[in-house]
């Protein structure tokens, strides 16, 4: 089961100790200690430092989740602009492509498809170094600063002299905006227990996905009117509008680092240490910290099969998701004669399908986990996320078999944007109970979520750079039918084999154990 949040981040060095003891190859000591030098090396003295750090924490008033509603929500909402303006930016050009190719005189196709995919590139990386730093100073102030340099590498998008340094800035805008994507996860499971968070964090999941649908909208008339520069000078205006109205609302979420910053306002730099120890140890360079902090992703990624097979499935849809983006201006210009303008609207069959299923998905998930906690004595576990990703898997091999049959029959156009949205409500349905189900197993959330986005990114990169030649062999819709098959062999089995194993993979997992213990009912 699922455990205790407010634990978990007050001493979490203790957890990661504790796992590197239990799976390290030499059986070498760990780099870090609690407390005055201690080192971590038996769970006797792990749950001795939880007993001293623990206080009265869980009724704080400054724990994260004893703010008040309307501070919560406004935390929530906030991190959700943060995170809806990076994948704006991925895809906003997208409409505008040929007007980039023809700008900078790029005729190699996949030279063309790596303007728009570079971005996320270092998408993905990003919060292999950003998620890490957040648990170590604080998700607030990356996420501050990643937006802030966001507005500077958007503006040198839009005055880039030529194609090696327009494509640099991207990959920089990039990795400066994976930071909401990589943290925000882990921000609202600082603000909610388990029962209550699928709604916060279905609000959260809709910045990644509804900013690439909204971006080609309004991408495609601005590069038609005002030329395709000045559609990096509106994300860097949109990143200004998010630090004017984020800097000053949000606050702090995460527990350690919030305690810390306490003691050491107080003059207590014992308990600091205590309390976050990853950070305030005397004995260790930052380095050294950063770096056992740096390689935590990776370690979760591939050390725990849960987190593989669903990251693995979620980049997949991504990777169909940017395909998309990456044929959808040519396709309906060529098939239907769509001005980029109006063929930046294709792209709203995916927006309408990511809204129905946020309400849907939100609902359905909240409510399904509730039953099947209150049925088992009020303890939640995450497989009980599983059933909404069920129900997710099966509608993405739908709507890409519909898009892809429609589009190769050359039907009426709005066709194959039902088929588009169809795939969206499926794609989203499933990205909400992946990040749920993450968030509830891991320790270190913000870590498996940034081991999850870079996966997805990875093939969010790789897919339009080979997209237009598979669907130039295939044609679109036998393309579009290997996609389908994919996504119910990758899809459709292990949502329900892990329904009725994950608690033992997850027992059987140094990296997953906390959380099938038993923790308190909220």
């Amino acid at each position: 089961m699922a455990p205790d949040k407010e634990k978990n981040h007050s001493h979490s060095i203790a957890s990661s100790l504790t796992e590197k003891e239990n799976h390290s190859a030499e059986g070498r000591q760990s780099a870090l200690s609690v407390g005055h030098g201690q080192s971590a090396v038996h769970s006797g003295k792990v749950e001795e430092a939880r007993e001293d750090n623990d206080d009265d924490w869980e009724h704080d008033p400054e724990n994260a989740r004893n703010w008040p509603a309307l501070k919560k929500w406004t935390a929530v909402c906030v991190v959700s602009f943060y995170t809806f303006v990076p994948p704006l930016a991925s895809s906003m050009m997208a409409p505008g492509i040929p007007e980039i190719a023809i700008r900078f005189g790029i005729t190699n196709q996949t030279l063309i498809a790596m303007t728009l995919s570079i971005f996320l590139l270092s998408f993905g990386i990003g919060p292999l170094i950003l998620s890490p730093l957040s648990e170590m100073y604080g998700r607030a102030l990356v996420l501050h600063i990643g937006n802030i340099f966001s507005l500077g590498f958007s503006i040198g998008c839009a005055f880039a002299p030529n194609t090696a340094s327009f494509i640099i800035f991207r990959f920089l805008a990039g990795f400066s905006g994976s930071a909401p994507v990589g943290i925000g996860g882990g921000s609202v499971g600082d603000l909610f227990t388990e029962r209550d968070r699928a709604s916060a964090m279905a609000i959260w999941s809709l910045g990644p996905l509804l900013g690439p649908v909204v971006g080609p909208v309004a991408g495609g008339f601005i590069a038609q009117t005002i030329g395709v520069k000045y559609v990096f000078v509106v994300i860097a205006g949109v990143c200004a509008v998010a630090s004017i109205v984020g800097i000053p609302l949000l606050r702090e979420t995460y527990a350690p680092v919030i305690r810390m910053r306490r003691a050491l306002k107080a003059g207590d730099r014992a308990k600091a240490m205590k309390v976050h120890p990853i950070f305030m140890d005397p004995n260790q360079s930052k380095l050294r910290i950063l770096w056992i902090n740096l390689e935590r992703p990776f370690e979760i990624l591939f050390r725990s099969s849960i987190c593989f097979i669903l990251s693995l499935y979620m980049a997949f849809m991504y990777g169909i998701f940017y395909l998309m983006f990456a044929t959808f201006a040519e396709f309906f210009a060529e098939t239907y004669h769509f001005s980029p303008g109006v063929g930046g609207l294709a792209y709203l069959g995916l927006g309408v399908g990511f809204f129905i299923a946020t309400i849907f998905g939100a609902k359905f998930a909240d409510g399904v986990y509730k039953y099947l906690a209150d049925k088992n004595g009020g303890q939640g576990k995450p497989e009980m996320r599983i059933p909404a990703l069920a129900i997710g898997s099966l509608f993405v091999p739908i709507g890409l078999f519909w898009y892809g049959w429609t589009a190769a029959a050359k039907t009426h156009w709005i066709l194959p944007i039902i088929g588009s949205g169809i795939f969206g409500f499926g794609m989203m349905t499933c990205f909400l109970p992946i990040s749920l189900y993450l968030v509830d197993t891991f320790t270190f959330s913000a870590s498996a979520l940034a081991a999850c986005a870079m996966f997805r990114c990875m093939l969010g990169f790789a897919f339009p750079l080979f997209g237009k030649q598979m669907f130039d062999t295939l044609g679109m819709g036998p393309g579009n039918s290997l996609l389908g098959g994919l996504a119910i062999v990758l899809g459709i089995p292990f949502p329900v084999w892990l329904y009725f194993n994950g608690e033992t993979l997850r027992a059987s997992n140094p990296l997953t154990v906390d959380s099938t213990k038993p923790k308190k009912q909220n």
